[in-house]
């Protein structure tokens, strides 16, 4: 079947049969998640960018003056053109609104063939406080309050996705090295969901350096999302600040994730760069870029397939 922006429905097979010249190389590309099945390739796609473009996002729901930029179903078909590339990591997340995305994808392509990674947003439990308040506000709901509005929004996720489990969950944007305490009941209430098969593997998304020492000490934390370039750009510290943390977490058998790659595409003209620091840093297990046309897709395989061997 011959695709194109608009014919974005393909059946399966066509998929798994599918070859391409950017397509990635099985030795160097594949990492498999612990507590999982599936192998997942190390380049994953980011969402975050096309939640944006379509709206979906929170964020940009919440901005009256933002335009939506990409059709839905422009957004669907990239899930299609990273997969039959090799690509079968997807970095979903709740703020993202990329769900239903994924959701549209997976009727054609198996879900047993790719790993799921999305993220609960805790702060919309305080909604109306500052951003500063937020984990103090938190620490102020009841046990059962926080952990009835966790239980709510992973059994969203599981319809939302069409799908009985989920590979990883983070926490999503801890910024605040104090975070276990206020995030207790929902980690208590993700990690019956574990121990029921639900969720294959646990974790945090970080945006700030203490919040980053203290996920890689936690026993809680099966996955560390982590903001790394060699710049320091969008990060929570200089790219050797980053390291030694991260570093800490491979000694304590985090499996870690780079994000931020390119400083949210601040480095994008120095990609080359930045790939390369990422394939050879020594610290990632996988990384999410976000992505939001096919040739940005090849241009990604392309230099990660160029830095893969150092």
């Amino acid at each position: 079947m011959k695709t194109d922006r608009r014919n974005f429905i393909i059946p399966a097979v066509g998929l798994a049969a599918s070859a391409h010249a950017f397509s990635l190389n099985e030795k160097t590309s594949e990492v498999a998640l612990p507590g999982c099945d599936v192998k997942m390739s190390k380049l994953g796609f980011g969402t975050g960018t096309i939640g944006w473009l379509t709206k979906n996002a929170r964020w940009a729901k919440n901005n009256p003056n933002r335009k939506k930029l990409m059709d839905d179903t422009d957004a669907i078909n990239l899930f299609y053109r990273c997969y039959e590339r090799g690509i079968n990591f997807f970095d979903l997340a709740d703020g993202y609104g990329t769900h239903g995305f994924c959701k549209e994808a997976l009727k054609n392509i198996p879900r047993e063939k790719v790993a799921l990674m999305t993220k609960f947003w805790w702060a919309d439990a305080v909604k109306g406080t500052k951003r500063s308040e937020w984990i103090k506000a938190t620490a102020k709901l009841s046990t059962s309050e926080r952990k009835q509005y966790v239980k709510k929004d992973v059994d969203r996720f599981l319809r939302e996705l069409n799908t009985d489990y989920i590979d990883m969950m983070l926490i999503h944007l801890l910024f605040d090295k104090d975070w276990i305490e206020p995030m207790k009941p929902y980690m208590d209430v993700l990690s019956e969901y574990k121990e029921k098969g639900v969720i294959k593997t646990l974790g945090v998304s970080c945006h700030d350096y203490g919040a980053m020492e203290t996920a890689v000490e936690s026993p809680w934390v099966d996955v560390l999302l982590a903001r790394i370039n060699p710049y320091g750009i969008k990060c929570d510290g200089s790219s050797d600040e980053v390291l030694k943390v991260l570093n800490q977490g491979k000694k304590n058998g985090k499996f870690i994730i780079g994000m931020k790659i390119y400083g949210d595409g601040q480095l994008s003209d120095d990609r080359d760069k930045c790939m390369k620091f990422a394939q050879n840093c020594g610290v990632l297990d996988a990384m999410t870029i976000g992505m939001n046309s096919t040739e940005q897709i090849d241009d990604n395989l392309k230099l990660f397939k160029k830095h893969a061997n150092g």
